[in-house]
């Protein structure tokens, strides 16, 4: 008796679903694309929201520029929510062990009594300024209107949340575990004139209305100068006078803006490219909230980097713009 083996192979009728298939064709599908595309509802409705009846959930009107479809704003990170926590999570094991290590060897009590007044000053009270970009990044995800858009917005929002927390780390640090540090850092937030500044700066953004305005402020603007700043040069101004063990606290800061500028970049020159009038619109917006943020920002330089360091900043970061089209000068 023998027996003989066979295999059949089953072709599959669709490759993908419905909605990848009418926007991509009917072949297989990343999992960025099944996850993040044609997924906000936009039809079917139940009410009008009494708080504000002239508009929809997932409206386009919520900001004056006009997209012929906003799923052409994507993430060159191809994060949807499983790629993102894989890499947050691999992130944060690094970041804790570093914070471990300098806990465990007591590397800030090897600073100077101005090295620790000075990175307290500079770096604690920016845990309010990194609330307040959570705030508005959670604003914008309720406001925006593509899957793709929202998304790269509530992940930052998330993100700056836990930027925030490693800043209220480092105070904590400083203080040997109690919260001296953070009560002190909270006070210069409200009072030292050098963080008012930038304080208002925040609490404008948090009226803006036109949520894609309010992620050129924020995303854009404030952090394209900030971060550098405060999480580079600064870093190497410490470094540079023997406090470099500093910068192992504030690596996450700097690996996450590098990723954070790609999705920002991304989507300030696709939105840009769509219509003269978006890149008009868009100009105006970057040139008033750049003359707001420097001006915020000038006094956080002489207290941490230098005016000169600012300047390289403030340069870099025009280059920057010139880069995604925009005419800023």
């Amino acid at each position: 008796m023998s027996i003989e083996i066979k295999t059949n192979t089953v072709a599959p009728i669709r490759q993908t679903f419905s909605h990848i298939r009418r926007r991509f064709g009917d072949k297989p599908a990343s999992r960025y694309q099944e996850a993040s595309y044609d997924v906000a509802a936009t039809i079917n409705f139940h009410y009008r929201p009494q708080w504000q009846p002239d508009k929809l959930l997932n409206d386009v009107t919520r900001t004056c520029l006009v997209m012929r479809d906003w799923y052409a704003v994507s993430d060159p990170r191809q994060y949807y929510y499983g790629t993102y926590v894989q890499t947050r999570a691999r992130m944060q094991e690094t970041t804790e062990h570093e914070y471990a290590f300098c806990e465990k060897r007591d590397l800030l009590g090897r600073l100077s009594d101005e090295q620790r007044a000075r990175i307290l000053r500079a770096l604690v009270p920016l845990r309010h300024a990194e609330l307040g970009a959570n705030t508005n990044n959670s604003g914008i995800a309720a406001d925006g209107c593509a899957t793709t858009v929202v998304q790269m917005h509530i992940y930052t929002a998330m993100d700056r949340l836990g930027i925030a927390q490693y800043l209220s780390r480092i105070g904590l640090l400083l203080d040997g575990g109690g919260t001296a540090a953070l009560e002190q850092g909270k006070r210069l937030w409200l009072d030292d004139p050098v963080w008012q500044g930038l304080r208002r700066y925040v609490e404008d953004s948090f009226v803006v209305k036109d949520w894609f305005e309010l992620t050129l402020a924020q995303n854009l603007v404030s952090d394209g100068l900030l971060f550098p700043l405060m999480y580079q040069k600064f870093d190497e101004t410490l470094s540079a006078e023997g406090a470099g063990d500093v910068g192992m606290l504030t690596e996450f800061m700097r690996q996450w803006y590098a990723e954070s500028s790609r999705w920002v970049d991304a989507m300030v020159k696709t939105v840009a490219a769509e219509s003269e009038s978006n890149r008009l619109q868009i100009e105006a917006w970057v040139e008033y909230w750049l003359a707001r943020a420097l001006e915020a920002q000038a006094p956080l330089a002489e207290i941490s980097a230098g005016g000169a360091a600012f300047a390289s900043v403030h340069q870099d970061f025009l280059a920057r713009l010139n880069k995604l089209g925009l005419n800023i000068q």
